[in-house]
């Protein structure tokens, strides 16, 4: 399982395992924290195509899914 602070999260990089449409690097673009300092709202962003993908930021905990840094 991949260890994430969320305080470090925006701009990190990533690399999906399993890429679509030769989507594979990803660049944590926008996130969102509430008042207790919890993250409310994640999104990455493919380097290839621009498109913008909303997800909650554990989802990038998936080590199945996600690698941190550019593969």
């Amino acid at each position: 399982m991949n260890s994430i602070n969320p305080k470090k999260l925006l701009h990190s990089k990533w690399t999906a395992k399993n890429p679509h449409n030769k989507e594979k690097h990803f660049i944590v673009n926008d996130i969102e924290f509430d008042e207790e300092g919890v993250v409310v709202f994640c999104s990455i962003e493919a380097v290839l195509t621009k498109r913008v993908i909303p997800l909650t930021w554990q989802d990038l905990k998936n080590d199945d899914v996600w690698v941190f840094g550019w593969q």
